[in-house]
């Protein structure tokens, strides 16, 4: 049994990968702020089923309190720790900038900082498919050039990857960034396009689609996301001493760091996903085709063949399986009468 401390415990994918560890029979202890990025009910009762499973316990703070994370770690003594506290979303940076820096950069640095003085064995963190910005070729590769980000979430995510490769050179902290492509399923978050279509369409409300719904994502459905955090934790990054033979790959290094793509590597057009949706809840959708929004692309598509090498990292849930399985939850989730207030956001569709 090992220790491990999950950042972000109360949010979509840091909830099922403490739940797949403890499962596992590890000790999890999950760290959160509990912000109301979106509805905080929604977060205190993905935490209070956690609190139901033994090895779980609860610590509300935020990354951004450097004392308190530290003093945390002290205590708790984890060997790993597995980072996905951030502020999420490409289109609320355009209108709150500062929560990016303030949690993305500041909470990060506070992360490595308390990686290097406790000499955590290795340290596993949400990067994100934004990174790829104005990137046109794909799949996206590792390989592939990323100083072209779309947004200031992009470019807080790239510097996550930077700051942790300085560590990994300085510290010897084996660390490993991975590049979320599109999570969506069952206890999702409320902003996100799948989640905002399915409310609408059972409210039999009007759905916004953007670039006409010339658009089309990566989605990955959580449970092929956690399987990948779980291979990767176990698989202990050392330095790649072939590095400089292979024309300096941004995606290893001499210093023991990677970073990974984690996705489905099968795009599937918006249109599709809410055709899908309309299957399931049984109800047509009133469709608005709007332009592009700020910030976003048109498509992203995960090249996974790093991960699979690596771990054998290998998705096995189709997007009409996946939005099934969210359906079924979600048509139970609003049966329950929990309230899903979103902020007047338009969806976003990454990470």
């Amino acid at each position: 049994m090992e220790r491990i401390l999950v950042t972000g415990a109360g949010g979509f994918i840091g909830y099922h990968v403490a739940e797949k560890f403890l499962a596992q029979g590890h000790s999890v202890l999950g760290y959160d702020n509990m912000n109301d990025y979106y509805d905080v009910k929604l977060k205190n009762a993905r935490i209070r089923l956690l609190q139901q499973r033994s090895g779980f316990s609860f610590i509300k703070n935020d990354i951004n309190n450097r004392e308190a994370i530290n003093e945390v770690v002290a205590d708790y003594k984890p060997r790993f720790i597995v980072h996905l506290a951030a502020q999420p979303g490409v289109r609320y940076s355009l209108e709150n900038p500062s929560a990016y820096i303030d949690s993305n950069i500041s909470g990060f640095l506070n992360i490595l900082e308390t990686c290097r003085h406790h000499k955590i064995e290795h340290l596993v963190y949400a990067s994100s498919s934004s990174v790829y910005g104005l990137n046109a070729a794909q799949p996206f590769s590792v390989k592939d050039n990323v100083d072209h980000p779309a947004s200031l979430y992009a470019a807080t995510k790239k510097s996550n990857e930077l700051m942790a490769h300085a560590y990994s050179h300085l510290f010897k902290i084996p660390t490993t960034g991975l590049r979320f492509f599109t999570v969506y399923g069952p206890w999702g978050r409320p902003d996100m396009a799948y989640f905002l279509f399915a409310k609408a369409i059972l409210e039999k409300k009007p759905i916004n689609i953007f670039n006409f719904g010339r658009m089309s994502r990566d989605f990955t459905y959580i449970d092929d996301i956690v399987q990948g955090v779980s291979k990767v934790l176990f698989n202990i990054p050392e330095p790649d001493l072939n590095w400089k033979d292979r024309e300096h790959s941004t995606a290893t290094s001499s210093a023991p760091y990677r970073i990974y793509n984690i996705g489905n590597n099968q795009p599937v057009e918006l249109l599709k996903l809410v055709e899908l949706l309309e299957q399931e809840l049984e109800i047509p959708a009133q469709k608005i085709l709007l332009p592009m929004q700020p910030g976003d692309v048109e498509s992203t598509f995960a090249d996974i063949d790093d991960l699979n090498e690596a771990v054998g990292f290998e998705p096995t849930t189709s997007i009409e399986i996946g939005i099934k399985k969210f359906v079924d939850w979600f048509k139970f989730y609003s049966s329950q009468q929990i309230s899903m207030r979103v902020d007047k956001e338009p969806p976003t569709l990454d990470v």
